[in-house]
Order: structure tokens, then C-alpha cells, then sequence
């Protein structure tokens, strides 16, 4: 049976791509080099990834988001929520079991790797992620109905993640694993993440906003470096005392089971600032920046 014949946009990525091949053997040939031509493809494959390429494939992912049904969307929020939880979890157990040293940090600050390595890895929708690639769309085309997409997609995402830290909370909280020592570091932990300001906050949710679309940004061109790429990035996270959302909700929520934190307080001293901060880190900054530097290469359609 014959192959399909590919139309419209297939096509012509398809004419692109053999072009380009084209002109990386022709120059291989002009140069006399002797490479295979598994070699040339994954020269071809390599150039590729310029910015455009990697906003592109950021971009469809954020295209897949916006259409996923509410109902997905939730679940996945929910288990990302849950999963976070392990970030706060094995920073706890870490600072349990070392000793009370000034170095103690560089180490204890890596578990909050894990939380996200789960999340990021596993495909699940965390808040904080979605800032960027759900932006990039709206930006290429801006339209009342893409706005109403990404409210959506944010509303039940953010709604999901809430859940799973206050569920993974209160089991910090309450200790249902039986284990003091570890859930009094976690409440040590948290007590230090609250403790700061809304203004701080405010700021340093800004910067956190900004680690995690950077690890979004660079993860198409990481290949397998993706693990080493999140868990180096969230770690500069937790070593910076930065402010995140959906991780210090975990935090927010240990301590108001506890009894230690007051629900307004928590709203308006981590919540708002912190949600605020790492919107406008995430989409009002890396995303328009990331978009900035393509945009004059899009077609009219901003593809």
C-alpha cells in the first residue's frame, strides 16, 4: 500500500525538513568531512533546537493543556498537589537525620528535588508549570477565547494542586506515618518558610516563578539531562528560600493543622504574594521574554 501523501502544514514541514538536510550535506560535501549519515542526522536534529524550535514545542504542549478536559485536568492536579508533598517530606527527613552542621543545607536542600522530579517527570499539571506553556498560545494568538482556555486550565489546575498539599498537610500535621523526628524538622521547615513577609514573599515568589519556566524552557533541549536540569534548578529553589506556591502550600498547610497558622494569615501573608509572584515570574516575565525573542521569526499566524 502507498503512503499517504501528506497535505497543508505536514507538507511543508516535511519540504522544510528535507531542505535543511539538504543544505547539512551540501555543506558537509563543500567541506570535505567524511560523517555518516546517522552522523548528519543528529547534527540536523542538534541545530534544530535554536529558540524558535524549542518555543514551538513549548507552545504545542501549551496548546495540549488549554484543550484537556476539565476532568483530566483535575486529576492531575490532584496527584501533582500530592506529589509535591515529597519535596517538603524528604527535605524534612534529610534534616532529621543530619547533624546540625553549616553545611547541613547544601545537602538537606536537595529533597525538595524530589517533589518536582515526581511531578515534572511523571506528566502530572502543576500550577506553576502551566504559567509558561499555557501563556505561549494566548500570546501567539491573542483571542477573548484563549484568555477564557487559560482562566479555565489555570482555575482547575491551581484548585487540584490546593487539594493534594492540604490532604499531604495534614498527614505531615497529624504525623500518619509515626514519625516525630521527621515531622517536627517539617514543621521547623515550615515554620522558616512562613515566617518572611508578604513583600519578600511577593519578590522571591517572582524568582521562583522564574526557575521553573526556565526548567520548562530548557527541557526540550536537555534530552537526557532533564533529571539533572529539575532537580539542579528546584534545589536553587529551596537553597535560595525562594517562595512556590503549590510546594509552600504543603508548608501553609502543616502548620494550619497544627494550630500554628491561621488560615488569613496564611492567605495573605504566603498565598496571594506567593501566587502573584510566581504568575508574574513565570508568564508576565519569562513568557513574554520568551516569546519576544521569536516573535519576529513566527508566520502571521504566530506558529
Amino acid at each position: 500500500m502507498d503512503a499517504p501523501t501528506p497535505h497543508g502544514d505536514d507538507a511543508d514541514n516535511l519540504n522544510t525538513r528535507r531542505h535543511s538536510n539538504d543544505v547539512t550535506e551540501k555543506r558537509i560535501e563543500e567541506e570535505g568531512s567524511t560523517l555518516t549519515q546517522t552522523e548528519l542526522r543528529e547534527i540536523e536534529r542538534r541545530l534544530s533546537l535554536r529558540p524558535l524550535a524549542i518555543y514551538e514545542l513549548v507552545r504545542q504542549e501549551g496548546e495540549d493543556e488549554l484543550t484537556r478536559p476539565a476532568s483530566s485536568l483535575w486529576w492531575s492536579g490532584l496527584a501533582a498537589g500530592l506529589s509535591i508533598g515529597f519535596s517538603v517530606f524528604t527535605q524534612a527527613v534529610l534534616r532529621a537525620y543530619l547533624p546540625e552542621t553549616p553545611w547541613r543545607p547544601l545537602i538537606e536542600c536537595w529533597g525538595y528535588s524530589v517533589g518536582f522530579l515526581i511531578v515534572i517527570l511523571g506528566r502530572q499539571q502543576l500550577f506553576t508549570e502551566i504559567t509558561l506553556t499555557a501563556t505561549l498560545p494566548v500570546l501567539a494568538r491573542p483571542r477573548w477565547i484563549g484568555v477564557k482556555a487559560l482562566i479555565r486550565l489555570w482555575s482547575v489546575v491551581f484548585a487540584a494542586n490546593m487539594v493534594g498539599t492540604a490532604i499531604y498537610g495534614a498527614g505531615i500535621a497529624y504525623d500518619v506515618l509515626g514519625t516525630p523526628d521527621i515531622t517536627a524538622a517539617a514543621l521547623a521547615i515550615s515554620r522558616e518558610a512562613m515566617a518572611t513577609g508578604p513583600w519578600s514573599t511577593l519578590l522571591r515568589g517572582i524568582v521562583a516563578g522564574w526557575l521553573i519556566a526556565t526548567v520548562v524552557w530548557l527541557l526540550p533541549s536537555a534530552q537526557n539531562a532533564g533529571f539533572f536540569v529539575i532537580a539542579l534548578l528546584t534545589f536553587l529553589i529551596a537553597l535560595f528560600h525562594l517562595s512556590h506556591v503549590v510546594a509552600g502550600s504543603v508548608e501553609a498547610m502543616t502548620l494550619m493543622f497544627s494550630g500554628e497558622l491561621m488560615p488569613h494569615h496564611a492567605i495573605w501573608g504566603f498565598y496571594l504574594p506567593a501566587l502573584i509572584g510566581n504568575i508574574v515570574g513565570g508568564s508576565a516575565l519569562f513568557a513574554l521574554i520568551s516569546y519576544g525573542q521569536v516573535a519576529p521569526e513566527l508566520d502571521p499566524k504566530g506558529n
